[in-house]
């Protein structure tokens, strides 16, 4: 048993047509293809895009940011999609949110943080050896001060971001050690 398309006006089984409740046969009046054609072009008319539907084969889910078929060991997954997985593959989806802390966290683009790593010329600016991988930021006012590599921006954190505590640790690196006086309980003096 079969219907006809009232658009493309062949005779299809059921199977063909998508479910509409509202039909005497509960069916609707257009295929799927036509279905998916009508809506293109009515998207079209309106000066909107539609994506190309590309086959994919069982086990495998196409990420629509790098355009590539990958099998669903390549994705994480997601319970509350209709598939059960991520929307993006792992790389696309790790890319994402790293675009989106940095955009949220310091307010820089991708294309901002490029462009200051390239002004330091891609080494950290204080040890001057290692590549600037970590954001650096003022924290009472947000403000980005540059990037650094591990080992520096872990140092500046560990010293609370107190100028005379590092001024303090270079002196003592160079062999100055300043060793403070105890003058009351609590209270030092520390040499001049």
């Amino acid at each position: 048993m079969g219907k006809k398309c009232s658009r493309c006006r062949r005779v299809l089984p059921g199977s063909a047509f998508a479910g509409n409740k509202s039909m005497r046969d509960g069916l609707q009046a257009y295929c799927r293809e036509c279905s998916a054609e009508y809506y293109r072009q009515r998207q079209e008319a309106k000066g909107r895009a539609v994506r190309v539907k590309v086959p994919v084969p069982r086990g495998h889910k196409r990420c629509p940011q790098c355009c590539v078929v990958k099998p669903h060991s390549a994705w994480e997954r997601n319970k509350s999609s209709s598939d059960g997985w991520a929307s993006y593959c792992r790389e696309c989806r790790a890319e994402r949110n790293r675009v989106s802390y940095f955009q949220r966290k310091y307010g820089l683009t991708p294309v901002e943080l490029e462009k200051l790593i390239a002004s330091q010329h891609g080494v950290c600016c204080i040890c001057l050896a290692a590549p600037a991988e970590h954001v650096d930021h003022c924290h009472e006012t947000g403000k980005v001060r540059g990037v650094l590599c591990f080992s520096c921006n872990a140092a500046l954190g560990q010293f609370k971001d107190r100028p005379d505590a590092i001024r303090r640790a270079a002196a003592y690196v160079e062999g100055n050690a300043w060793k403070p006086i105890l003058v009351a309980p609590g209270v030092y003096q520390l040499p001049s």
